[in-house]
Order: C-alpha cells, then sequence, then structure tokens
C-alpha cells in the first residue's frame, strides 16, 4: 500500500509539474482572449472606434499614435491614460505628450461600452490596441488580427516617456536605437512612420525644417508650409503630414519623402541617403507591401512586455487605479 501510495504521490507530482510547465502559455496573448468571456467585446470597440473617426477624420491618426506612445513607455499597459495623483506622475504631461498626444476620451467611451457588455474583463491596454487597428481600417489602412489578453498597469511613468519616446528632430541614428531599443528593426521603423500617411502636425514641431533652407526640403514645398507657420507665431497651428492625400491611409507619405516633402525632420531623415532609403523606395513602389508590413509591425509593437495572467489590473476607468 505504501508504495503504491508514494507511486501515486510522483505521479500526482508530475502531472502538476506539467500544469506548472503549460501554465506561461496561458498567459500569452491571442486574437481569440475574449471570445468566451466577452464575445461582442471587438464590435463593440469598432462601432465606437468607427463613430469617433467619422465624427473626426483626424482622429484615426491620433488612436494610432495613442497606442505607439503607450506601447514605447513600460510596454503596451494603457499607462499613457492615468491621470496625475499623488502617487503617479502622468504620462499626459511628458513632453512628447501634453497639448499634442488626442483620444483619451475615444478610448474612455469605447471602454464604457464595453463595461456595459463585460463589466470589469477587458483592459484599457487591449482597448488600445483593438482601437488602433479599427482606425486604421476606418480610413482605408490594413487591418491586422490583434493579439489580446493585455492587464492594465497601476504605475506611470513621465520620465521613461520624456526618454524612449522618439522625437521629431531625431537623426536616423537616433531614431533606429530607439526602436531597436523596443526590438523593432529598421523596416518595423518605417512601416510604423508610413502612420503619417494621416494626421497632423503642430507648427513649432516643423518650422525649422521649412526655414532652415536646407537641401533635403523641396523650396516648393517648404514656401507652402510657411504660410501657415510664422516664424514667430503660431506655434499650435496645423499642417498635414501629407499634404497629397491627408485624409487617406495610402503610400502618398513615401513618395512625398522621395520628393523631400517629408513635413518633420524626423520623416525626412528616412530618406536621406542613409540605410532605410531602399525600404522607402520599395514602399513607395508598392502599397501592398507597405500596407502588410505595417499591420505586422503593429502587431510586433502591441506584444510590447504586456502584463498578463495575475499581473496589472482591469481597470474600470481608463484615467485611474480603481
Amino acid at each position: 500500500m505504501d508504495s503504491i501510495h508514494f507511486l501515486g504521490n510522483i505521479v500526482v507530482s508530475f502531472s502538476a509539474l506539467i500544469l506548472l510547465w503549460n501554465a506561461p502559455c496561458e498567459a500569452q496573448l491571442s486574437p481569440s482572449f475574449y471570445r468566451n468571456t466577452c464575445p461582442n467585446a471587438l464590435t463593440t470597440i469598432r462601432t465606437s472606434i468607427r463613430q469617433a473617426v467619422s465624427r473626426e477624420r483626424r482622429m484615426a491618426a491620433s488612436l494610432i499614435r495613442l497606442h505607439f506612445h503607450d506601447c514605447f513607455v513600460q510596454g503596451c499597459d494603457a499607462s499613457i491614460l492615468l491621470d496625475e495623483t499623488p502617487s503617479i506622475e502622468s504620462e499626459k504631461t511628458a513632453f512628447p505628450n501634453i497639448n499634442s498626444v488626442r483620444g483619451y476620451e475615444v478610448i474612455e467611451a469605447a471602454k464604457r461600452e464595453v463595461e456595459k457588455i463585460c463589466p470589469g474583463v477587458v483592459s484599457c491596454a487591449d482597448i488600445l490596441a483593438v482601437a488602433a487597428r479599427d482606425a486604421s481600417a476606418a480610413v482605408g489602412g490594413p487591418s491586422w488580427n490583434v493579439n489580446l489578453g493585455r492587464r492594465d498597469s497601476t504605475t506611470a511613468s513621465r520620465s521613461v516617456a520624456n526618454s524612449d519616446l522618439p522625437s521629431p528632430f531625431s537623426d536616423l541614428n537616433t531614431l533606429t536605437s530607439a526602436f531597436a531599443n523596443k526590438g523593432l528593426s529598421a523596416r518595423d521603423m518605417v512601416a510604423l512612420s508610413g502612420s503619417h500617411t494621416i494626421g497632423q502636425s503642430q507648427c513649432f514641431l516643423f518650422r525649422d525644417r521649412i526655414y532652415s533652407n536646407r537641401t533635403d526640403i523641396d523650396a516648393g514645398f517648404a514656401s507652402t508650409r510657411r504660410r501657415q507657420c510664422p516664424t514667430n507665431s503660431g506655434d499650435s497651428n496645423l499642417a498635414a503630414l501629407d499634404l497629397v492625400t491627408p485624409n487617406s491611409f495610402d503610400n502618398n507619405y513615401f513618395r512625398n519623402l522621395m520628393q523631400r516633402k517629408g513635413l518633420l525632420q524626423s520623416d525626412q531623415v528616412l530618406f536621406s541617403g542613409g540605410s532605410t532609403n531602399n525600404i522607402v523606395s520599395e514602399y513607395s513602389r508598392n502599397p501592398r507591401t507597405f500596407m502588410s508590413d505595417f499591420g505586422n509591425a503593429m502587431i510586433k509593437m502591441g506584444d510590447l512586455e504586456p502584463l498578463t495572467g495575475q499581473n496589472g489590473i482591469i481597470r474600470r476607468i481608463c484615467s485611474a487605479i480603481n
């Protein structure tokens, strides 16, 4: 009896080990994460995002950027959505985000709709990731399968936002390093930069470039942009990142770069005789390749350092800890 009992314990222990080995797999992100717990989550989010983009087409670019700015700071954990508290230094007031990043209220609205059907189930981090995909599709851009199962952070980091988010004034080496530090390749970087085919930028971010008389900017393009961006005023005046088709997600951004018509310095450095010239050229010729690479890069970026399993929380309101 004792030997049988002993063998039984071995079998039980071995089974437990197998369960432990398999446990991490259950914490991995998956497009079907909410299939049983909130089957209508994705359609609910999509409806909410489509309504927001139909009200203001520029919002599509803002939502893609919001997801990007979230993922580059301590992973895709919705830390960017947290408001300032005595214990939280909000990322909203970091230099790359303040008076610039938009769409917070759109994510909150989508969250409210999801909470009505599945309270306490779907994370704000996942809503950010899905919103970026749905925003892209709403303006003619690619769609992709979003991996789900992220949980929300209880912390934020203004200092990391200030240090890790790429600057619009960066040179190519700085940009490449910033993306490489997040496990993203130069090709991922160029593809993700292609989101600047939609959206707008503020005058103070491109003023130096359009008044520089440098050889990497088309003179006529610079002259056109100066009309809405005076040397000493109008800091918040807006200009389309893509002058040709500012409201459509296409590959004109790359054609603009080849004509020295990138609005931001960080755009034009992608085609300035450096290592990414050939990628820009390829995307300018092959819109399907760009769309495919963009979707793949968004998936890769969206998988950065997620909180899963028992880590993090599911916030009830995206701007605050429960």
